[in-house]
């Protein structure tokens, strides 16, 4: 997805205009009334939030004119249903709504299809987890949203995985303003021991050319197979930290070899 495009579905989106709060509250005023035309302006000055948005998708492989019109849908839900009793900005209350109208889009059009019937279990499940969290203040378990539809408990697991948006590797998961981790420095290394490329002689040499520390992350990291979350436990620093270490040593063992 090019997020650097100027023109989206025929929107210039370097010109688009922003609105003032003052203006905001005008405009409101004169959609509750029916004006069509400030129900216009008021979409064609929200709609940076739409860019923003998409902004998030963009390692989805989606064309962003479709994930730009989506977007747009959910901004006029927002726009439809938002309530200035609330004491909320309209923003905070839009974004969620335009994610979940293009988080709807992506998963009704993933290649990895998902029955009819399985996704109206998924929803009817997740309406009834809504509904018994707001009765009881607390978020319902798999049986009692399974004896609230008359389903077994392990129908209910298999379609709210179904409907699940799979999640990449690069998927960054913290930042903490330096270097970002990603879901695969969280997950174990199960490969043979044996077949890993860190026993080779070339790499042992230039092993040699680390610190005690470094060596210490490394063969936790790729000889024991540990997250980093879990190395960062053991020797007591965060896992930020030692996302930065594992990746200087291994900048230098590249410099050796």
């Amino acid at each position: 997805m090019i997020i650097n495009k100027v023109e989206i579905c025929g929107v210039n989106t370097a010109k688009l205009p922003i609105l003032t709060n003052e203006e905001k509250k005008v405009l409101f005023a004169k959609i509750q009334l029916g004006d069509r035309k400030a129900r216009e302006q008021y979409i064609r000055g929200n709609l940076r939030l739409v860019l923003s948005v998409i902004q998030r998708f963009n390692n989805r492989g989606e064309h962003v004119d479709d994930l730009f019109q989506v977007g747009c849908i959910g901004l006029i839900k927002a726009i439809d249903n938002f309530d200035v009793t609330q004491n909320v900005k309209f923003s905070t209350y839009a974004v969620p709504m335009i994610i979940g109208e293009i988080r709807r889009y992506l998963r009704d059009n993933n290649s990895i299809r998902v029955s009819r019937s399985l996704r109206d279990t998924a929803y009817k499940a997740l309406q009834v987890k809504e509904k018994l969290t707001n009765q009881n203040s607390k978020e319902p378990t798999i049986i009692e949203i399974a004896r609230e539809l008359g389903i077994p408990k392990e129908d209910v697991v298999f379609a709210l995985d179904a409907i699940q948006d799979p999640i990449s590797l690069f998927e960054p998961v913290y930042h903490d303003g330096g270097d970002a981790l990603y879901v695969m420095d969280q997950v174990s290394d199960e490969k043979n021991q044996d077949e890993l490329w860190l026993e080779s002689i070339a790499l042992n040499e230039a092993m040699k050319r680390l610190n005690d520390r470094e060596k210490h992350i490394l063969s936790l990291r790729f000889f024991e197979g540990k997250t980093q979350m879990e190395v960062a436990d053991e020797i007591g620093i965060s896992q930020a930290q030692v996302s930065r270490l594992e990746k200087s040593a291994l900048k230098h063992m590249k410099k050796y070899m």
